[in-house]
């Protein structure tokens, strides 16, 4: 039913969200963290069927536990990584497009002939690496 006075809806101002972890999964602070298709996440790697997340604002070890006894808190935004060398080298011409998973720290420009999983969006790449948005509500898995 369509609104008939003002309403106070809920919304979320910050970008932070504490995530289960799956079953031995390991996240250091400031690694990139994806969640597979169980719903828990774990540092990102090399495979297909994940989705990035964010990357961990503190380290978390659940090596000893089943999935979801510990949590992460994962930040989303723009963070900066390292670049793939060779052809899966991300260059400022990548600018705005896709990049991929290689692990918690390394980004690359392929998806490896399909066995990486998308990082997120490339912002910018300087001396310091590459630059991704990692937003898992912006659509990237779905266009890659």
């Amino acid at each position: 039913m369509a609104l008939t006075q003002n309403r106070n809806t809920p919304h979320r101002q910050n970008t932070s969200r504490n995530l289960a972890l799956a079953a031995g999964a390991v996240v250091y602070a400031g690694g990139m963290v994806a969640m597979a298709a169980n719903g828990f996440v774990n540092a990102a790697s090399t495979a297909t069927g994940l989705t990035a997340v964010g990357v961990a604002t503190h380290y978390q070890d659940n090596t000893t536990g089943d999935n979801g006894d510990q949590h992460v808190d994962v930040q989303r935004g723009f963070f900066g990584f390292a670049n793939s060398a060779g052809a899966d080298e991300v260059t400022r011409a990548d600018i705005g497009q896709v990049c991929y998973m290689v692990d918690d720290e390394t980004v690359a420009k392929t998806s490896g002939t399909d066995t990486r999983s998308p990082a997120g969006i490339v912002d910018d790449v300087d001396g310091n690496g590459v630059w991704v948005n990692i937003d898992p509500t912006n659509g990237v898995a779905a266009s890659a």
